[in-house]
């Protein structure tokens, strides 16, 4: 067996396929270092948050990044993704969010879960999101 770690996606036969551009599970093997995020917000670094769900998308991942990098990862490492919406951002948000996420992973297919919310602890934050990575 390698040593190498392995990340292959789980989308069986015997299930619909997932609604959007995710995997349904992602098994990993080998995997030595484990990052589990808090909830990345839409904050940038000089405490400003932007307006719509785009801008503040595009904050979050580069904030995502960030993480990732302090902990010697890439995109490549990220295996979950749970997103936070607010539900009055509307429906367009929805797609703005995924499309955010899309752009930011390449192409890649990771479990992938969406959650509308009434609220998020700040009133201006209209997306969060937590991810989970691992090397």
């Amino acid at each position: 067996m390698s040593d190498a770690v392995a990340r292959r996606t789980i989308n069986p036969d015997g299930m619909a396929p997932p609604a959007a551009r995710y995997a349904h599970a992602v098994l990993v093997e080998n995997a030595n270092r484990w990052l589990h995020t808090s909830g990345a917000v839409p904050v940038a670094p000089d405490g400003s948050v932007p307006d719509g769900v785009p801008a503040q998308a595009s904050q979050v991942w580069i904030n995502i990044g960030t993480l990732l990098a302090e902990a010697d990862m890439t995109v490549e490492d990220i295996v979950s993704i749970t997103t936070y919406l607010v539900a009055t951002a509307g429906t367009p948000a929805l797609a703005q969010a995924m499309a955010a996420r899309d752009e930011f992973l390449g192409g890649r297919r990771v479990a992938s879960t969406l959650v509308t919310v009434p609220a998020l602890a700040q009133p201006s934050w209209l997306l969060e999101i937590a991810v989970v990575a691992a090397s």
